[in-house]
């Protein structure tokens, strides 16, 4: 073949080659070419108007778009098979999973762990034998768990003595599979019990387990106490899981006070390999507000 011949073949071959990749990807066959530092993690109905109300359509938008993982709060309420079919297609999207929820009746809207009440803790307990199930057939590794509320008959020694009891119960049982329980400060109401970061850090000490470790949402933290990097590298030790939302408003980042790429950098420095979990709403509705969602993600991630 002549050489001129032989460079226009593998000019228009290459042309070819080209304009199927990018046909391909337009389909999302391949992996989308973003690529996040961190493991960001959405959850299903925050790209609904994008890849519609099937479960299995979102977790395929997510990973076209460059989202390494996911997590569900609600996974326990869903059917066993609907969680096999999560996982599988998880595992076959390179996805990790994120939190879910361990959850037990009117979570957490009672006194429950802080009380000592025998009904609550084998409510707890049965729950945490629950969650080991579902964490097999998604391929989990953290679970969420609180207390509850504050039990303001009790003085609060005893409370927290309580606590740490049964959560001391919840940690026997994961800890054989490989599991961790992440207890996450909440801002919801002040009768909650467990409201700030350094409370979680001594509850975790005193539980003494790799099963039980803190969950740091960063929404709930400004909210109760800011000063974030500071709290953060004090209880780095004891920290497995972050959650995002921006304040006020709760929603990405970008749109509130909170400086997340700043938040990003300093937890990416401190050698964090694990998942952030974007527990937020959407600042804007329909397809325009997932996609400025995204947006704002590789906006924060550009540390």
């Amino acid at each position: 073949m002549q050489r001129r011949s032989f460079l226009k073949n593998s000019l228009l071959t290459t042309a070819a080659v080209a304009a199927g990749a990018s046909v391909a990807n337009a389909s999302g066959d391949h992996p989308a070419a973003r690529k996040f530092k961190m493991k960001y993690a959405p959850h299903f109905g925050m790209f609904e108007q994008s890849a519609g109300k099937d479960l299995i359509d979102q977790l395929k938008f997510m990973a076209d778009q460059g989202f390494t993982a996911m997590e569900d709060n609600g996974m326990m309420g869903r059917t066993p098979e609907m969680q096999s079919k999560i996982g599988e297609t998880m595992a076959k999207l390179g996805m990790t999973m994120g939190v879910f929820v361990v959850s037990y009746d009117n979570w957490p809207l009672s006194t429950s762990l802080t009380s000592g009440d025998k009904e609550w803790r084998d409510k707890f307990v049965k729950a945490c034998h629950g969650a080991v199930e579902t964490a097999k057939r998604v391929n989990a590794k953290w679970m969420t768990v609180v207390p509850g509320n504050f039990d303001r008959r009790l003085p609060l020694g005893i409370q927290t003595a309580h606590v740490v009891e049964s959560l001391r119960r919840g940690a026997e049982i994961f800890e054989p599979h490989g599991l961790v329980m992440v207890l996450e400060p909440l801002s919801d109401t002040p009768d909650l019990f467990m409201r700030y970061s350094d409370q979680t850090y001594l509850l975790c000490k005193a539980v003494n387990s790799p099963s039980c470790k803190i969950l740091f949402d960063m929404w709930h933290m400004q909210r109760n106490e800011g000063r974030m990097t500071v709290n953060m590298d004090l209880c780095w030790d004891e920290i497995a899981y972050f959650q995002i939302g921006d304040e006020p408003g709760r929603n990405e980042p970008t749109t509130g006070e909170v400086n997340y790429k700043n938040l990003f950098k300093h937890i990416h420095d401190k050698g964090f390999t694990g998942i952030l979990g974007m527990e937020h709403g959407n600042s804007s509705k329909g397809k325009e507000g997932e996609m400025a969602v995204i947006r704002a993600y590789e906006e924060v991630d550009s540390f």
